[in-house]
């Protein structure tokens, strides 16, 4: 079979035939029908933390070509279903391949159904993001979620937090700030807010950070921002003060987390907010002195259940982390296209030969909003608020 393969040492994936794998007794075999592209994709090809000859790429959506003998019936995963799933590609030094392939082996409940209504490359580029802000908005951050979990949420071991409650987790009206708010992430996580404001009744006042181009985007449902700022604008935190009537934020989520937008982003919080990130101090993304609460990170990597080398740091296998995936999942699969919108994405021209040329080359253009390459081709534009498909 064809798939994208590291080479660490020229720093570049390229185009190889490998053996196709077998499954184990846990997994299914897919043949994989589309991928979308994260930032994570290129930056650890470029930065590279894996051996040459590990599969790359993170995101897929295909159909079940054959299951592991311990694939319990009731789970409905037949062959010829479509599910989309993630795997950790080259984004950390253990040896496990990634997505980036015609067929790959996944755990069989590490993957969600595709609803009829869902085309695959719509499904393919949702796995990781979608995860990602779940993750924050209600394994970490705690917020009700309109699934069912174990309720032991990560942030009850944070050293800033534990223990706090206040009324306004109780009762009242919350604020809730998203920096990057058009980015794949952002997208997702207003919808969660949302969900979880009416799961619980209660009103969650929702403030974001992004390009003015996509303002009109955000105020519309599913995402129904109350009050947004330019990102670009130098006093953007000091307009969100003025819009939230002085108050701090009880939640803050900066979904870059880079240059001075972690300091900036968590100095709106109220005293005893809480803070998420999507990208670590530990491993150099940014750095902040003087910080009133450091935030939380969370590896969306957790999900996966295994132990991960990553970034410098070893994140030790979670069973409570793989539980909230597999809730998770479970609960997407029903709700995708109905309750939960999927990210706009961009299918992009070939397949994989063509990721490292075109794909790659744009996501690694540009920082937060408006990525730019200097390409005359329709599909090479600049990508902000959707997700780049191929078509495998």
């Amino acid at each position: 079979m064809k798939a994208l393969v590291l080479d660490a040492e020229a720093r570049t994936a390229n185009h190889h035939s490998i053996p196709r794998p077998s499954p184990a007794p846990n997994e299914l075999l897919i043949r994989v029908l589309a991928i979308a592209l994260n930032p994570i994709d290129p930056l650890y090809v470029s930065s590279p933390l894996a051996a040459t000859g590990r599969t790359i790429g993170s995101d897929f959506a295909g159909t079940v070509t054959a299951l592991g003998a311990n694939v319990p019936p009731s789970s409905h995963l037949n062959v010829g279903v479509r599910v989309s799933g993630f795997l950790q590609g080259a984004c950390s030094t253990n040896p496990r391949p990634g997505a980036f392939a015609e067929y790959l082996v996944v755990p069989w409940d590490l993957v969600w159904k595709i609803p009829a209504a869902v085309g695959v490359e719509e499904a393919a580029g949702v796995s990781l993001v979608a995860l990602t802000a779940a993750q924050a908005v209600f394994y970490c951050l705690g917020l009700p979620a309109p699934f069912r979990y174990d309720r032991e949420v990560k942030w009850a071991k944070h050293p800033d937090w534990r223990g706090f409650q206040s009324r306004e987790m109780k009762e009242g009206e919350l604020k809730f700030f998203v920096y990057g708010a058009s980015t794949s992430v952002g997208l997702f996580a207003a919808q969660f807010v949302r969900l979880s404001g009416e799961v619980s009744g209660r009103t969650i006042k929702l403030f974001g950070a992004a390009s003015t181009a996509k303002h009109e985007l955000l105020k519309q449902e599913p995402y129904s921002y109350d009050h947004l700022v330019d990102y670009r604008d130098p006093d953007w935190s000091q307009q969100i003060r003025s819009l939230a009537g002085g108050e701090g934020m009880d939640y803050v989520y900066d979904c870059i987390s880079e240059g001075e937008s972690v300091e900036r982003a968590s100095g709106l919080l109220r005293e005893g907010g809480r803070s998420m990130v999507v990208r670590s101090r530990a491993g150099g993304a940014w750095t902040a002195d003087d910080l009133a609460v450091e935030p939380m990170y969370n590896a969306v990597w957790e999900g996966l259940g295994e132990d991960v080398e990553y970034q410098g740091m070893v994140l030790k296998k979670s069973v409570a982390a793989r539980g909230f995936a597999v809730a998770f999942y479970r609960w997407l699969g029903g709700v995708l296209g109905r309750e939960v919108k999927a990210v706009p994405v961009r299918v992009m021209p070939g397949g994989l030969e063509r990721v490292v040329r075109d794909g790659f080359a744009l996501l690694e253009a540009g920082g937060m909003g408006d990525r730019e390459v200097k390409r005359e081709e329709e599909w090479m534009r600049p990508v902000s608020g959707e997700k780049l498909v191929y078509r495998i």
